[in-house]
């Protein structure tokens, strides 16, 4: 059956189900058989039942290897791949200490997390793809474009690892984000020679591979508007999170005289921290002074349609729009009135560190619609409400699920903590289409004992901002206990002037969030839950938040999350001090 809004189709033929278990088990036995050999599945103790079965059937099919596994294998978390993963920081670390350890060889690199919960930094081998699999839209790095793709991108990283191999060889493998890590496998760049590639630059790219080392965030935006703005052939934008490119376009505003000067010059700015960074990019970069005097012709975003103006060939948009970022997105915001009608805008995807486990579906909303895919993870659901877990073939359209990944890089059967609803599934393989919604345990539990789940957080702010506040940069929520009972706290960023009726932004916010959630609305009746506050930040206070996260952890310039709701108390303290005003 289809449902009416959409080519979704709301249940499963007998003949789709099948198709998609089978396909699925295949998936499956190509990611788990491999892995069985791994020092992970024949030492972990959360498999220790699943190995004591396997070693009394001595001959299997497998169907019945399948039936072993969703029977003995439990649902894992980190801290069972914790002393595993440790064994590769030891100093010094060994080969045969470490090799096959969670999949076949050696990993190519290790992802970092995005740390948004305020815990210490979790981090996952990646090993490299099957050749086949690497020129799959997952793991291109620089998917091509006609033209030239903005697309800043950061190569930091937070260490280098070094395992002394039996031949005599050392192997250095690099910690750092997911997105870098794949950069760094298709284009075979380890860290240890990025001092040799500072002349380069990569076809299709506005910015040149020195930018990339660039360690000051103010720096790296800047240098890379310096040379997007001088490159009118910009096809695609590209970037991991919309409202960050909200924020490089505020560097753009407040920088634009001196922008356009040094287009029409030829020269560097004088940013901070640029050192030996500096020669290679006054080496590439030339005077241009048509540009210059078209820019200045356009002017600094403001207008709407800005970007087609400056980049007269862009096509599309490329980024996260869901979620916090949804701010970015909406229709009275910056990222849409400088875009303009005529640019698309859609996510990359949809996944974790752990592994991708969606692209966009195009037949629906490419920004929030994301259908499940067999490449890097087989992904189980378990149902939220009873924590059973369903396969695919098994899903319900409009049910609430948390993905639970196995994956070719050898973790098993491990949740997320995500929450994503089921859509419906594809017409023409079944497979599900899912939207995500919020983090599993990511609300701020208060004193009334209940949760608002993060998308309902994210849905009253940004419902408020669309109304009564404006363009919202970003924002986040802290426990507000200034008085009794605690509530939420919004801390928000605007960009341009606020709204002249903003006060009314924290009425709609409580009655958004009390047609949300029942349990928020029997506690404020009862007196245990009181309305949510809304406090303006100083004006840059985000990027400063993503400068001293980056300092702080090293994990890549363009990838730093400002979490929904902020744990870490140090980080709290601080953004508190920002406060400039409240609704």
């Amino acid at each position: 059956m289809f449902r009416s809004d959409t080519d979704l189709l709301e249940s499963l033929t007998a003949e789709l189900s099948q198709q998609l278990k089978d396909y699925e088990d295949q998936a499956l036995l190509e990611m788990i058989r491999p892995n069985l050999a791994s020092q992970f599945a024949q030492d972990a103790p959360e498999l220790a039942k699943f190995r004591e079965v396997i070693a009394q059937n001595d001959s299997m099919d497998d169907r019945e290897f399948l039936r072993l596994f969703r029977e003995f294998i439990p649902t894992t978390n980190y801290e069972a791949y914790r002393p595993f993963i440790a064994k590769f920081f030891a100093t010094p670390c060994k080969e045969a200490d470490v090799k096959n350890m969670f999949a076949p060889g050696l990993p190519y690199f290790f992802a970092m997390s995005s740390m948004t919960s305020g815990k210490s930094v979790k981090t996952f081998p990646r090993y490299r793809p099957p050749p086949h699999l690497l020129q799959n839209p997952l793991y291109l790095a620089l998917p091509p474009s006609e033209g030239t793709t903005l697309s800043p991108a950061s190569m930091r990283y937070s260490q280098i690892l070094t395992i002394d191999c039996e031949d005599g060889q050392s192997k250095q493998v690099t910690v750092c984000s997911l997105s870098i890590g794949f950069l760094r496998m298709a284009m075979n760049w380890d860290a240890e020679h990025d001092s040799e590639r500072l002349d380069l630059w990569l076809p299709g790219q506005t910015d040149p591979y020195a930018i990339s080392l660039v360690k000051s965030y103010r720096a790296f935006f800047v240098l890379n508007a310096l040379f997007a703005l001088a490159d009118r052939r910009v096809t695609i934008i590209r970037f991991f999170f919309a409202n960050v490119f909200v924020i490089f376009l505020q560097y753009i505003e407040d920088e634009w005289s001196l922008l356009v000067d040094c287009i029409e010059k030829g020269i560097i700015p004088d940013v901070e921290n640029l050192g030996h960074l500096r020669a290679p990019l006054e080496k590439l970069f030339k005077p241009n002074p048509l540009r210059a005097a078209e820019l200045r012709e356009i002017g600094p975003p403001g207008i709407q349609g800005w970007a087609v103006r400056v980049w007269p060939h862009l096509e599309r948009f490329f980024g996260i729009t869901g979620g916090p970022a949804a701010t970015a997105v909406s229709k009275a915001c910056q990222l849409t009135h400088v875009l303009g009608p005529s640019i698309s805008t859609q996510a990359t995807g949809y996944g974790s560190t752990e592994g991708s486990m969606a692209l966009p579906y195009h037949k629906g909303d490419p920004n929030t619609d994301y259908k499940v895919i067999f490449l890097d993870v087989v992904t189980e659901f378990l149902d939220v409400r009873s924590n059973e877990p369903s396969e695919r073939h098994e899903l319900v359209a409009g049910g609430h699920y948390e993905p639970v990944l196995t994956t070719r890089n050898g973790l098993w059967r491990y949740r997320i903590g995500d929450v994503v609803a089921v859509k419906g599934f594809a017409p023409d393989d079944g497979l599900p289409v899912i939207n995500y919604l919020h983090r599993r345990e990511g609300g701020l539990v208060m004193a009334f004992g209940t949760t608002c789940t993060e998308s309902q957080l994210t849905n009253a702010i940004v419902s408020a901002a669309k109304r009564w506040i404006g363009q919202i940069i970003d924002f986040t929520i802290v426990g507000d206990d200034r008085d009794t009972p605690i509530t939420y706290g919004y801390l928000i960023e605007i960009g341009g002037e606020i709204g002249k009726e903003a006060r009314m932004a924290t009425q709609q916010t409580f009655e958004d969030l009390m047609a949300a959630n029942d349990e928020f609305r029997t506690a404020f009746w009862q007196g245990r839950a009181r309305k949510p506050t809304i406090r303006l930040l100083e004006k840059g206070t985000f990027a400063e938040y993503r400068q001293q996260k980056c300092n702080r952890t090293n994990v890549s310039i363009s990838q730093v999350k400002v979490p929904v709701v902020l744990s870490d108390p140090t980080f709290k303290e601080w953004l508190l001090q920002q406060v400039i005003n409240e609704l």
